[in-house]
């Protein structure tokens, strides 16, 4: 795989260089090519070091072939062109058609069929700014694939979302690509509220970041993909069909209209149980008062149903589930694969699934176990994703 790494100007670039290695490690030919800004960051001969080749800097510097097109020469030769950091900046000069630096201008020349790869990096109020939206709106539809930018802590000390995905994810994003193109996918995400009244509601403490991460990690991938989302405590990434919903009830709605799919990935933490009947008015506390009996029925069980519908049918999608348990892990985790027919479970304990960034998983399929231990949740949807790939097989 031959891969053109561009660098532009913001703090972010730092990380630049543990991505070359990554990527190199991983049997990738690198070129790196640097913005005038990004080469104040990260000198060139950093770069040079680690690829055994000369970083271009500038527009008019020769070529490996001698003459002055380095940027054509760039272009011709890379299979993937990488912009990590993709600033706002970059990002805005991009989508305008820009060329004024070799960084832009090799990808302006690049051939079509070469996947442009954007790494965003910026001050999560730049990120939210409609102009760069629109610029990343424009990129997205000429075929550009978006990994990150993450919710985090930014250069200045503030968090949100603008923190450039970090080398690892990157790099599988893009050492992976393609397995998963032109496959559509629903993935659900975060927790399903069950009104009691105006008010308050029955839910639980899945912050939808599990689900986050896969939809970002295989829209990466090359995937078409739908979110249907309950209630999230963590940003949307860009470049997704989103569909948002509340209840149990809403989700499983959703996802059945979108069964025609290749797969579906159940990461939703989907209540089991609705109060029977919605006060219209806030409920309140009388005189005297000591307790209060909430009625609750059953919701349907949402991935059984898909199972069931698929059995019935003889056809449909790859189906992925998650359990997640506070004892007999495998043993749980193993009894839903079964009796929801679906063709994998992620089993996760209670104690490290929610609201963090990190998860401990066991894949568990018909064939055995496979423990992964601690992962970060963005490493994590990518092993998932590696599974699902291999179910899907080739196009």
């Amino acid at each position: 795989m031959r891969i053109v790494l561009g660098v532009s100007g913001g703090i972010a670039a730092y990380k630049a260089a543990p991505l070359t290695r990554l990527l190199l490690k991983a049997g990738a030919e690198v070129r790196v090519a640097l913005t005038p800004a990004g080469a104040r960051f990260v000198g060139a001969a950093t770069f040079a070091g680690l690829t055994g080749h000369p970083a271009a800097t500038d527009l008019w510097q020769d070529s490996a072939e001698g003459g002055g097109e380095v940027h054509v020469e760039l272009a011709a030769w890379a299979e993937h062109i990488v912009l990590a950091p993709a600033t706002a900046n970059v990002l805005g000069r991009l989508a305008h058609g820009l060329a004024d630096d070799v960084v832009t201008a090799a990808v302006l020349c690049r051939n079509d069929a070469t996947p442009l790869w954007l790494a965003p990096a910026m001050h999560p109020r730049m990120w939210a700014s409609p102009a760069t939206q629109a610029n990343v709106a424009t990129l997205l539809a000429r075929g550009a694939r978006l990994i990150g930018p993450v919710h985090g802590e930014v250069a200045s000390g503030e968090t949100g979302l603008g923190r450039m995905s970090e080398p690892e994810a990157i790099a599988a994003a893009v050492l992976g690509a393609g397995d998963l193109s032109g496959r559509r996918i629903v993935i659900s995400a975060g927790p399903t509220w069950e009104a009691i009244d105006p008010v308050r509601y029955v839910g639980n403490r899945s912050s939808g970041r599990m689900g986050l991460a896969l939809a970002e990690a295989a829209r990466a991938r090359g995937a078409a993909v739908t979110l249907v989302a309950g209630p999230l405590s963590a940003p949307i990434p860009g470049g997704l069909e989103v569909v948002h919903v509340r209840t149990a009830l809403e989700m499983q709605a959703a996802i059945a209209q979108r069964f025609d799919v290749d797969a579906i990935v159940m990461a939703a933490a989907v209540a089991d149980f609705r109060p029977a009947e919605v006060a219209p008015h806030k409920l309140k506390k009388r005189d005297g008062q000591e307790r209060m009996v909430i009625e609750l029925v059953r919701n349907p069980d949402v991935l059984a149903g898909l199972g069931a519908r698929r059995a019935r049918e003889g056809k449909g999608p790859a189906l992925v589930g998650f359990a997640v348990e506070t004892e007999d892990l495998v043993a749980q985790a193993r009894t839903k694969l079964m009796k929801k027919g679906v063709d994998l479970i992620v089993a996760n304990p209670a104690s490290v699934a929610f609201e963090g960034d990190d998860n401990e998983a066991i894949l568990v399929d018909a064939r055995g176990e496979e423990p992964l231990g601690r992962l970060s949740k963005r490493a994590l949807a990518g092993r998932i994703l590696d599974r699902l790939a291999a179910l899907l097989g080739p196009r």
